[in-house]
């Protein structure tokens, strides 16, 4: 039986119109229901926001928002891929306490967004008795080309910020990771997209060589959940 680390509330199907103003999707669902969906992913999306393409919507119930309904996924030929980024961190979480993630075991706490200084926060601090405190940063991933997943899709200046802010606490004697969260199942390997933003690619191996730790894992997507999957290695 598979282990859900999330399950879906009660989702819409329909097909992709179109994406645009990077939070905004005009779907039409399979009643024929025409909508404005809130896209939360702030990434270009490549490969992951094709139009014609099957994809399912929640549906908030909250009255003070404008769109009610959320994008959380869409079909692509070799696996679903969740585009919602909003629930990243949630599943991250839910991993590492349910000891699902052997690199990061054996930790008795887990504080989320923990500021690291006066302008930056890191995703997670993990800490236990015998063990060095731990910075564990996590990033999503939906960008996979014949099977090598890859991060980021568009120029991450905010991405860049984490890790220097990361190179710091190593530096200061933490351990620190980035965690890659590849949301989607078919990929073999990760790599940092040189192509799309060569400066990340170069402090991400940069501050590796200083100790910071890099661990991928895929996920199978399901229209029940998501699953952790399985660990690929960082090609760098």
């Amino acid at each position: 039986m598979t282990e859900y680390l999330i399950t879906w509330p009660q989702c819409k199907h329909g097909t992709l119109i179109r994406r645009y103003q990077r939070f905004l999707a005009d779907i039409a669902l399979d009643d024929g229901t025409m909508i404005t969906a809130h896209c939360p992913n702030s990434g270009r999306m490549l490969g992951c926001s094709d139009p014609g393409r099957a994809v399912a919507v929640s549906r908030s119930t909250n009255p003070a928002r404008k769109f009610s309904h959320t994008w959380e996924l869409i079909e692509m030929p070799t696996s679903l891929v969740l585009i919602n980024t909003q629930r990243t961190n949630a599943i991250v979480k839910q991993a590492l306490d349910t000891g699902l993630i052997p690199e990061l075991n054996g930790y008795s706490s887990i504080k989320a967004e923990v500021r690291c200084s006066e302008h930056s926060r890191i995703d997670f601090l993990l800490t236990g008795q015998g063990k060095p405190p731990c910075f564990v940063e996590v990033k999503s991933c939906t960008l996979v080309e014949d099977g090598l997943a890859m991060f980021p899709d568009a120029v991450t200046t905010r991405g860049l910020k984490h890790l220097r802010e990361l190179e710091l606490q190593l530096r200061g004697g933490m351990r620190c990771m980035v965690f890659f969260l590849v949301q989607r199942t078919d990929a073999c390997s990760f790599m940092p997209a040189d192509r799309i933003d060569a400066v990340y690619g170069q402090e991400l191996r940069r501050i590796h060589s200083l100790g910071l730790e890099i661990c991928t894992y895929t996920t199978q997507v399901t229209h029940e959940g998501i699953a952790l999957n399985s660990k690929i290695p960082c090609l760098l």
